[in-house]
């Protein structure tokens, strides 16, 4: 420190005798061992704070300058991923009216594979500094396909350039578009700081069309093994809470399989293959309780299904990751905590997993139901507060809410705002030098245990209504989450649950309206641009893409790896056709009742 105190970067207890040391061994232990309470690692990582923001707004090349934006100078780049309702909802930009006001906003538009090599340009996927998060769900395994590809082809063009293969590509890429008689598809616009132009060369086409069969395969295998990052893919939380599911459960939860063996086949070790959400549970209402019971139950719901498939809990054990909401409940303190300490112990005893897969890994994003439009200045207070809840429990990584996201999509100032909470508490605030500040607190330790008392309670109720799926049938989880919902509205509108500049601390003058800056919205000029991006491909590759989604549907029929023919489909079809080709075997969602 500046008075030249050495703060310890892990302060241990001061215990002498057996019992009281075995107890907290047991109960804690130190970050980095068992039951991992304190934390899944020893120290954290140097270098890399856990800032993982989160963006996506109009075509890909808006949002490619955004993630530029707010990883320029970051030594790591962690990219987190919005899509639009079209995107999530698995459907082709159209000038329908229901689907052409709904491009490009409130996430990014992406409908091919070269919309995916766009948004990510610039970014060496397979460098082990950059990992991408992409929140979708329904159509996870069709976007994490383009995600999968658009990485592979990224090495193939360095490959290319590493070996001034340059002027040879050049040509077999004019030869292709002669024959096929079309126009390459453009990056549209300048790129911004710090995208050099990686992922662009191969824009319209993919590696295998201009390298040897051998080499790309080399590349590809490569590639599988060394990109990291997330995507979310829980479809039983959409089923509770968030509501994008477009394949029936069954089939959804099938696809989620065979993107999971598809990674033990190809040793995709550093992807997660699911993100188990409990921020969408608490955005609808659930309280911290109900958030972390409902979420570790789907997780556990998933070990079970892999298990049914023969997979091994220690190949897939490491690929599973959670995501959580930090609000500014007293629980909030203790949830990664709490989740952590379940999940290990379950993870060694009842399966005998090992070490990696009883670590849970898990991103917090604070609440953006607890923003409020009135005194919207104040939202940065209590984002300030639920980062400090989220870093003292050493989520692995976090997304700091921007005040104005209560009236609009964040612009480039109140995201810089929302930024600087998490580097000022990671790099001013003298305590976060220590990385295990919570142990110790009395009432930490009372809250921890606390509460997993509650979450194992909780378990209890979902199993005596047949467990995570039979509790769905029975409307059990959505029931509960609207119950406390209103519950807190009931609070909040009577003012027995004090919130300062909305029911009490109020402005005598009032609560100003207030006007955003700027509405972030996607342009005219961006809709076209992506109805155009769909149109030509579908045009360009009309009877390749026949035969790939018949390949595909034959695939589902016949009981074969969905995932493997996805890779190969994604290369020439638009998520929409992929979507209606799975409904045809898949069968669309509709909820059980």
């Amino acid at each position: 420190s500046l008075s030249h105190t050495m703060v310890p970067k892990i302060a241990l207890p001061r215990f002498e005798g057996w019992g009281d040391i075995l107890r907290w061994s047991l109960r804690e232990n130190v970050p980095g061992e068992f039951p991992y309470t304190a934390g899944i690692y020893p120290f954290k990582r140097e270098g890399e704070d856990p800032t993982r923001m989160f963006a996506g707004e109009g075509g890909p090349e808006r949002t490619n300058r955004r993630f530029h934006y707010v990883s320029l100078d970051m030594p790591a780049k962690r990219l987190s991923t919005a899509f639009d309702s079209v995107t999530l909802y698995g459907r082709d930009p159209d000038r329908r009216p229901d689907i052409y006001g709904k491009i490009g906003n409130s996430g990014v538009s992406i409908c091919c594979l070269d919309d995916a090599k766009k948004l990510y340009s610039g970014f060496d996927l397979a460098d082990p500094k950059t990992s991408v998060s992409m929140t979708i769900n329904g159509p996870a395994p069709m976007l994490l396909a383009f995600f999968m590809n658009a990485a592979i082809d990224q090495q193939c063009e360095r490959y290319i350039k590493e070996n001034g293969l340059e002027k040879e590509t050049k040509k077999k890429i004019e030869k292709i578009y002669k024959d096929l008689g079309a126009d390459r598809p453009p990056y549209y616009g300048d790129l911004p700081q710090g995208n050099d132009g990686l992922g662009l060369m191969l824009l319209g086409v993919t590696g295998d069309q201009v390298l040897d069969p051998e080499v790309y395969e080399r590349i590809k295998a490569h590639t599988l093994k060394v990109v990291r990052g997330t995507v979310q893919a829980d479809i039983l939380k959409e089923d509770q809470a968030q509501n994008t599911c477009i394949f029936s459960t069954e089939f959804a939860l099938r696809l989620m399989g065979d993107v999971q063996q598809y990674f033990i086949d190809h040793k995709v070790r550093n992807f997660y293959s699911v993100s188990i959400s409990g921020y969408h549970i608490a955005e609808a209402g659930a309280n911290p309780i109900t958030q972390l019971a409902l979420t570790l139950a789907n997780g556990f719901t998933y070990v079970e299904y892999y298990l049914s498939r023969g997979m091994d809990i220690n190949q897939f054990g490491p690929n599973l990751s959670f995501f959580f909401s930090n609000g500014i409940d007293p629980e909030y303190a203790v949830i990664g905590r709490v989740a952590r300490r379940i999940w290990a112990k379950a993870m060694k005893l009842k399966y005998g997993a090992d070490e990696r897969s009883q670590m849970l890994k898990y991103h917090i994003q604070t609440s953006g139901r607890s923003l409020h439009a009135q005194e919207i200045a104040f939202n940065d207070i209590r984002t300030t507060l639920q980062a400090l809840y989220a870093i003292y429990d050493n989520c692995n990584s976090l997304h700091t809410n921007a005040y104005d996201e209560a009236i609009t999509t964040p612009t480039e100032e109140s995201v810089r705002r929302a930024m600087a909470i998490q580097l000022i508490i990671n790099k001013e605030l003298g305590l976060a030098k220590n990385e295990n500040p919570n142990q110790g607190s009395f009432i930490i330790e009372e809250l921890t245990d606390l509460v997993e008392e509650a979450v194992l309670t909780e378990f209890d109720r979902i199993t005596e209504r047949g467990g995570v799926l039979g509790a769905m049938e029975r409307m059990y989880q959505r029931s509960k989450i609207q119950e406390e919902s209103l519950y807190y509205e009931t609070l909040k509108h009577t003012g027995d649950y004090p919130i300062v500049g909305v029911n009490t601390f109020l402005n005598h003058s009032g609560s100003p309206t207030i006007i955003p800056d700027e509405v972030i919205r996607a342009t005219p000029e961006e809709k076209e641009q992506q109805i155009t991006t769909v149109t030509s491909l579908r045009e360009r590759y009309k009877q390749r893409a026949a035969d790939e989604l018949r390949t595909l549907q034959e695939a589902a029929i016949h009981n074969q790896n969905v995932f493997e023919r996805l890779m190969e489909a994604g290369k020439v079809c638009s998520l929409g056709q992929i979507t209606e080709a799975l409904f045809e075997v898949g069968g669309e969602y509709r909820r059980s009742m």
